[in-house]
């Protein structure tokens, strides 16, 4: 039973992670290097992996499914003009 969900921020060389219970409490951020990404989520328990969906994230994923967890891919979200405002 999947009682995590781990957010991905993937980037070229450092990942951002950021785990949470299902019902949003905070359990863990880090900053993982690629080698240290895969070695962290082969070690996890099942959960839900979510990340925006890019092109790398489609190659995440796959490595993630194979490793039994459950990756989900969610579309880029437009930054609201009340939270960006140019000065």
């Amino acid at each position: 039973m999947e009682d995590t969900m781990i957010g991905v921020d993937l980037a070229k060389a450092v990942f951002q992670l950021h785990g949470t219970s299902m019902t949003g409490h905070l359990k863990y951020r880090k900053k993982l290097t690629r080698l240290q990404f895969r070695k962290f989520m082969a070690d996890q328990p099942p959960s839900l992996v979510v990340m925006e969906a890019c092109g790398s994230a489609h190659y995440w994923a796959r490595g993630i499914a194979r490793i039994a967890q459950n990756p989900a891919s969610w579309k880029a979200m437009p930054i609201s003009a009340a939270r960006y405002r140019p000065s």
